[in-house]
């Protein structure tokens, strides 16, 4: 799975409208594109975050869909990344905690797309499970063989 989704920017009167049609959740504006698209990736983190706290499977992005395209930034794709290879194993914070060898709210961070956590520990923690995060061309992705 590639970690970076088709958006549809479509004019409404003042604002740009940013839609994911992946994620019906996220949907947000901008003034201008470039302010729409940063804000893009915000809520686009957010939804995703929502996903993961409600136990939900990420959505696979659909390919050559929209007329431009967000990429999760590196460490939120990790604990993504992670989050699927936790939840294909049905590993829940606490399972994943004793797996990985660490505390339950170190395991729960990890997983968590908004706590602060470093890239190299959840690359470590996904390497545990079985899984990998591969960079391509700066655009963080998985394959679902990894998860």
């Amino acid at each position: 799975m590639r970690l970076v989704y088709p958006v549809c920017l479509e004019r409404h009167g003042d604002a740009i409208v940013v839609v994911f049609p992946d994620i019906p959740e996220a949907l947000t504006e901008g003034a201008t594109e470039d302010e729409a698209l940063a804000e893009a990736k915000d809520c686009l983190v957010a939804a995703l975050g929502g996903y993961v706290q409600a136990g939900r499977p990420i959505p696979v992005p659909s390919a050559g869909v929209g007329t431009a395209a967000v990429a999760l930034p590196e460490l939120v794709a990790a604990k993504v990344a992670l989050y699927e290879a936790a939840r294909g194993r049905r590993l829940d914070a606490s399972a994943l905690a004793a797996q990985l060898g660490c505390p339950e709210h170190v395991a729960g961070s990890l997983l968590d797309v908004d706590a602060a956590s470093g890239l190299h520990e959840v690359e470590t923690a996904l390497d545990r499970l079985g899984g990998s995060l591969e960079l391509a061309r700066g655009a963080p992705s998985l394959t679902r063989a990894d998860v």
